[in-house]
């Protein structure tokens, strides 16, 4: 599918990635605005980040899903060096994606029992988390336009290290991540579903 000229969506010379205003960040791509989370936010990002789960078929229990962290947005990713941006499309959230500190959230599978810890002072590996984009509006490029703002976020605040880990059920995540020069670190089986974790080096 693809604009009304025929033009595939990410190809269309209007679709670029913007930056309108340093602090707090905007950017443009095309129709659709990119910003940071806000309180109001809320349900509209835990609804999208539950529905892109249930998509490809992770539920609640399976010991990769967990969501504690949408209700520490604040802590946990905007007042610790880390990011949370939201896509608007004619004022409806259809996009959204986060950074947060390699160093605040248990990995692998002690991540979906909760858990928070304070960051260490020094910066260095920051995990790119919660892409997630509508599924009525998906292939639009709109995944990609996150993923480049995220970057910019990432090199701003000085990490050294972008890393990230979705599953093997998460074809499009992982067509996005190897599409920016992604390496795939390791791989590890939890409750039946193969986690893949990567990084990108950013210094």
């Amino acid at each position: 599918m693809g604009t009304p000229d025929g033009t595939p969506w990410q190809d269309h010379p209007a679709r670029v990635l913007v930056r309108l205003k340093d602090e707090p960040p905007v950017w443009s791509f095309g129709e659709v605005r990119l910003r940071r989370y806000g309180g109001a936010d809320h349900d509209t990002v835990l609804a999208l980040h539950r529905e892109g789960l249930a998509q490809v078929g992770l539920r609640p229990g399976d010991g990769v899903y967990y969501d504690h962290d949408f209700f520490r947005m604040e802590d946990i990713y905007l007042r610790n060096d880390g990011e949370f941006l939201v896509g608007e499309l004619d004022g409806r959230i259809v996009a959204m994606g986060g950074l947060r500190r390699a160093d605040l959230v248990p990995g692998g599978r002690a991540r979906a029992f909760g858990g928070y810890a304070p960051g260490t002072p020094a910066l260095d590996a920051v995990e790119m988390v919660r892409l997630r984009v509508l599924p009525s509006v998906q292939r639009r490029g709109y995944g990609t336009a996150v993923v480049q703002a995220l970057e910019q976020r990432a090199v701003e605040y000085g990490y050294r290290v972008l890393r990230a880990d979705t599953t093997e059920l998460q074809g499009p995540a992982l067509a996005l991540y190897g599409k920016f020069g992604w390496t795939e670190t390791r791989r590890e089986t939890i409750g039946g579903i193969v986690n893949i974790y990567l990084e990108k080096q950013l210094r």
